[in-house]
């Protein structure tokens, strides 16, 4: 799996960066368009594993889901951290400002903010029964004010936001079809790159935890 992901990634990356056209009005700066959206697409996926697997360990009170979901949990918060970082290369280079507070950046960092409470949360608690279930009962809460912030909140009020380019999206069809089957690429390439991330970070929870890999 590495070596082919490895592959994928360095086709992609070539793709963007040399290939493919620069976006309309951007310039060769839009080419992080290709790495921001799929990083914003990871880490709200990667919150989405993290309810899922919180789910699950409070239905079976078994310590690897718990693992699974802290890990998922930390993923998500370095992608939602490079989306935020790469976003503000974009805004710079889009409206002349590295950040200005709208609606989807602010959105972003009360994201920010609740999944970095879920770790102060998470590292306050010694017992670990105790810390699991808390934590679990929070990744599977904090999905739903994520889900709001990330999808519906930024819609409610103008922003500067581009509009949604994936299909289903209201500016559907108005991206070559070149830039978006490298857009589709890029997000394949970092969705796997988060299933390998995942793996290896439940492997070091489970280590953490002490416990045996087949929990």
């Amino acid at each position: 799996m590495r070596i082919v992901l490895g592959i994928w990634m360095v086709v992609v990356v070539i793709l963007a960066l040399l290939v493919s056209p620069p976006l309309l009005g951007l310039g060769d700066a839009g080419r992080i368009f290709y790495f921001h959206v799929p990083c914003a697409w990871v880490s709200f996926f990667a919150y989405a594993v993290a309810a899922y697997c919180g789910a699950r360990y409070l239905l079976s009170r078994r310590a690897d889901w718990d693992c699974k979901s802290a890990a998922a949990s930390q993923i998500g918060l370095l992608f939602t951290v490079l989306a935020t970082a790469s976003g503000a290369v974009w805004a710079e280079a889009a409206w002349g400002q590295w950040w200005n507070w709208d609606p989807r950046e602010t959105a972003v960092f009360i994201v920010l903010l609740v999944y970095g409470a879920y770790f102060a949360l998470r590292m306050s608690i010694e017992q670990p029964e105790q810390r699991a279930a808390i934590s679990a009962a929070y990744a599977l809460i904090a999905i739903v004010p994520a889900i709001f912030l990330i999808y519906v909140a930024p819609r409610l009020v103008e922003s500067l936001h581009p509009s949604p380019v994936l299909p289903g999206g209201e500016e559907k069809g108005s991206i070559e079809p070149f830039i978006r089957n490298v857009l589709f690429a890029s997000l394949a390439g970092f969705t796997g790159l988060f299933v390998w991330m995942w793996r290896i970070q439940t492997r070091i929870e489970r280590i953490a935890l002490g416990k045996d890999a087949q929990l």
